[in-house]
C-alpha cells in the first residue's frame, strides 16, 4: 500500500511538479468553460487555426523583447477577423479560407523564427509547452483568466446558448448574435494564450475539446457539461503528469494524450453500458417468456432495421444543422431584387431587368412575374422534406433563368415544380433548376387543359379549366372521384393537396397509394365573395384567405370553414395553431383567435396606413416567425406572434420591398 502510495504522489513533492499540477487544473477549468462552446458550435477547425495562427505574433513579440501572451493575442484575434472577413466576401467555404489563412499564418511564424537562429528552443516550448517551467507569474496569469472567462461565461449565458442553437432566435431576442459570436472567438483567443505555456499550441486543442467532449456524453445541460469537463480536463493532467515523471515522457504532450484517451476510453464505456442494458433486457425477456411460456412456443417481436437511405448531398450545396430565413425582395416599379439574410441582417443584390408585376415562391426559388415572362431566382437556402425528418441546405443566390410565361402561382416537391401562368402550366425539373437549367422533368406532361397543378410525391395532382381532377405520373394520367369547379388557388401541404374551387375546396390525399379525394363545401350562410387565394405555413394543413370584409380560415384536416367579418382586412395568414394574422388598411397586424372570431392582440406597424395604389403588403409565415414588407419605409417587420405579436426587429433594406418572398423554412 505505502508503495502505491508512494508511486501515486511522489512526483508531486517537488515544486516544479506541484506548480504544473496547479497550473493544469487552471487551463483544464478555463478550457472546459470555453470547449464547452467549441464543441457545440463545432468550431474545433477554427480553434486548431487560430492556436497555430498564434505564432507570427509570438515570434514578433519574442524578438521585440516584448509580452509573448499579449503577441499570440493579437495573432489570434487577427487570424479570426481574417476568417470571418474572407468568410462574408468570399464564394469559398469556410474550412476552406479557415485552411488557407491557417497555413498562411504557419508559414509566416516558421519565417519570421527562421531569421533568428537562437529561437529553436522557444519555438519547441511554443509548440509543445513546457509545462514543467510554469512560473508563479503564469499561474497568476492562468488565475486572472478563468475568472475573466468565468464571469464571461455567467454574464453571457443566455446570449451564448442563443447563437449556438438558433442565431435568428438570438437576433430577435435582441441577444445580439454577432456580438456573442465575437465574443466566443475572443474567450477561445484567451484561453489559449493563457494556456499555451502548459500544453503548447500545437496540443492546446487537446484540453479545449477532448474533456468537453467526454462530459457531453454523459451529461446534457451546459453548466454540468462544463463542471464535468473540468474534472475530466484535471484528471488529465494528474494522470499525465504522473505518466510523464516515471516515464520520462513531455509532459504536455502526454497531458493532451491523457485527455484523447480518457475521451475514448469514456465512449466505449458509454456504448458498453448501453449494449449491456440491452442484453440485460433481452435476457430478462426470455427468462420471463420462458418461464411464462409453459412451454407454449413464444412469440417472436419483428424485426427492426436501419436503412443506409438517410443521407441527402445536393452538389454545389452544403448541409447545415438547422433552417435559415430568407427573403427574396423586389422593387415592383424598377425591379431591382435582393436576398435577405434574416439571421446574418446581410442582403445581396441579384441580377434584374425591368419592373416586376408579380412574385411567387416555392421554398427555395422565388418566381418574379414581368408583363410577359417569368424571372427565376434562387434564394440559396431550402428544406428538403425526408419524410419523417428535414435537412437543410444553403447555396449562393443567383438568377436562375427565364420562362416566357408570367407566373401568377407556384407549387413544388422535391424533384418538380409547377408554375402556372394565366391559362398555361410549365413543369421544371427542380434539381436542374439549382444547376441553373430551366428544363422540364422528364417523362411527366399535362394536357392543354389543365389551370392548376400540384406535385405530390411522385405525381402530380391536376385540376382541368372542367373542373377534372386527374393524377399524373410518367406511365400516363388518371381521374379521380371528384371535381372542382373552376379552380382558383391551389396548394400542397405535407401529407395531401388542396385546391379551391367555385364551391369551396378539395384535399387530395393517399400519398403513393390510391388517391382519395375530399370536398370541402363552402358553409351554407357564407358570404357570396369568396376568396381567390389563400395562404398558410409550408407544409401545414390550415389556410387563410381574404375576401371583401371577410378573412376566411380552412382547416383542411378538419374539412371544416371559418369565416370572420373583418371590413377593412388587406390580407391575412396563419401559422395553424388556432390563430389567424390579419393585415388591416389602417397599417395594423391583429391577432384573431379562430374558435372564438375574436381578437386578441393589435400592433400597429405602418406609420399612416397601407395606401391602397401599388402592390399590397404581404404577410410571409414560418414556424416562429411572420414577416410584413413595408416598400414606403424600405423594412420588413419581423413578428414573434407567439408572443402577443411582438415586434421581435425591424430589419432595413436597401431594395424597396414592394414584393417578398420567404425562402429556406
Amino acid at each position: 500500500m505505502y508503495i502505491v502510495t508512494h508511486w501515486l504522489l511522489a512526483p508531486f513533492e517537488a515544486d516544479i511538479v506541484a506548480r504544473a499540477l496547479a497550473a493544469g487544473v487552471l487551463a483544464a477549468c478555463l478550457c472546459a468553460l470555453v470547449g464547452c462552446w467549441v464543441v457545440l458550435r463545432g468550431s474545433v477547425f477554427l480553434g486548431e487555426a487560430m492556436s497555430h495562427g498564434m505564432l507570427p505574433g509570438v515570434a514578433i513579440a519574442a524578438l521585440l523583447g516584448g509580452s509573448l501572451m499579449v503577441g499570440g493575442m493579437i495573432a489570434a484575434l487577427a487570424m479570426a477577423l481574417g476568417i470571418a472577413a474572407i468568410g462574408r466576401s468570399s464564394k469559398l467555404a469556410s474550412d476552406t479560407s479557415i485552411g488557407l489563412l491557417l497555413v498562411g499564418m504557419l508559414a509566416l511564424g516558421v519565417i519570421i523564427v527562421s531569421r533568428s537562429q537562437s529561437f529553436a528552443v522557444d519555438l519547441t516550448g511554443f509548440l509543445f509547452g513546457d509545462v514543467l517551467g510554469v512560473r508563479s507569474v503564469d499561474l497568476a496569469i492562468l488565475a486572472a483568466a478563468l475568472t475573466f472567462t468565468l464571469a464571461a461565461t455567467v454574464v453571457g449565458h443566455r446570449a451564448f446558448v442563443a447563437v449556438t442553437f438558433d442565431p435568428r432566435k438570438a437576433a430577435t431576442l435582441g441577444l445580439r448574435p454577432q456580438l456573442a459570436a465575437v465574443a466566443l472567438t475572443v474567450l477561445m483567443a484567451v484561453a489559449m494564450v493563457a494556456t499555451f505555456h502548459v500544453v503548447g499550441t500545437l496540443l492546446v486543442l487537446g484540453l479545449l475539446v477532448a474533456p468537453p467532449a467526454t462530459a457531453l456524453t454523459w451529461a446534457r445541460s451546459i453548466p454540468r457539461v462544463m463542471a464535468l469537463a473540468a474534472v475530466f480536463g484535471s484528471a488529465a493532467t494528474y494522470l499525465g503528469l504522473l505518466i510523464s515523471w516515471h516515464a520520462g515522457t513531455a509532459g504536455g504532450a502526454t497531458i493532451a494524450g491523457v485527455a484523447v484517451l480518457i475521451f475514448f476510453l469514456s465512449t466505449a464505456a458509454h456504448l458498453l453500458r448501453g449494449r449491456w442494458r440491452q442484453v440485460s433486457t433481452a435476457t430478462a425477456v426470455a427468462c420471463l417468456a420462458a418461464g411464462c411460456s409453459n412451454g407454449a412456443e413464444p412469440a417472436v417481436p419483428p424485426a427492426t432495421s436501419v436503412g443506409a437511405g438517410d443521407q441527402v448531398v445536393i452538389e454545389g450545396a452544403r448541409e447545415l444543422d438547422g433552417a435559415l430565413t430568407k427573403l427574396v425582395l423586389v422593387d415592383p416599379r424598377t425591379g431591382d431584387t435582393a436576398v435577405y439574410d434574416a439571421v446574418d441582417e446581410t442582403e445581396t443584390r441579384v441580377d434584374s431587368a425591368g419592373p416586376v408585376t408579380s412574385i411567387a415562391g416555392d421554398g427555395r426559388f422565388a418566381y418574379l412575374g414581368t408583363d410577359d415572362q417569368t424571372l427565376i431566382v434562387d434564394a440559396g437556402a431550402w428544406t428538403f422534406d425526408h419524410g419523417d425528418h428535414y435537412h437543410y441546405f444553403a447555396t449562393e443566390p443567383a438568377l436562375v433563368g427565364t420562362l416566357d410565361v408570367p407566373v401568377t402561382s407556384v407549387s413544388a416537391s422535391n424533384s418538380v415544380t409547377a408554375v402556372a401562368g394565366g391559362n398555361d402550366v410549365r413543369l421544371l425539373d427542380r434539381e436542374r433548376l439549382g444547376a441553373k437549367e430551366v428544363e422540364p422533368p422528364s417523362g411527366l406532361d399535362v394536357g392543354d387543359d389543365v389551370t392548376a397543378v400540384v406535385p405530390y410525391g411522385k405525381r402530380l395532382v391536376t385540376v382541368t379549366d372542367a373542373g377534372i381532377v386527374r393524377a399524373v405520373d410518367d406511365g400516363g394520367s388518371t381521374d379521380l372521384v371528384g371535381t372542382c369547379p373552376s379552380p382558383s388557388w391551389s396548394e400542397p401541404t405535407r401529407r395531401a393537396v388542396v385546391f379551391g374551387c367555385a364551391t369551396g375546396a378539395i384535399r387530395v390525399t393517399g400519398g403513393d397509394g390510391d388517391l382519395t379525394v375530399t370536398d370541402m363545401p363552402f358553409p351554407a350562410d357564407a358570404p357570396a365573395q369568396r376568396p381567390l387565394k389563400m395562404d398558410h405555413r409550408d407544409r401545414a394543413d390550415v389556410f387563410a384567405g381574404v375576401s371583401e370584409g371577410t378573412v376566411w380560415v380552412l382547416d383542411s384536416r378538419l374539412r371544416r370553414w371559418t369565416v370572420i367579418p373583418v371590413p377593412d382586412a388587406l390580407t391575412a395568414n396563419t401559422s395553424g395553431d388556432g390563430m389567424v394574422l390579419v393585415l388591416h388598411r389602417d397599417g395594423t397586424l391583429s391577432g384573431i383567435d379562430v374558435s372564438t372570431r375574436t381578437e386578441t392582440a393589435r400592433v400597429p406597424l405602418f406609420p399612416g396606413g397601407v395606401p391602397a395604389d401599388g402592390p399590397q403588403p404581404v404577410i410571409e409565415i414560418d414556424s416562429d416567425r411572420a414577416y410584413v414588407n413595408d416598400a414606403a419605409a424600405r423594412q420588413v417587420y419581423e413578428i414573434d406572434y407567439a408572443d402577443g405579436l411582438r415586434l421581435a426587429r425591424t430589419l432595413r433594406t436597401e431594395v424597396s420591398p414592394g414584393l417578398m418572398a420567404e425562402a429556406g423554412r
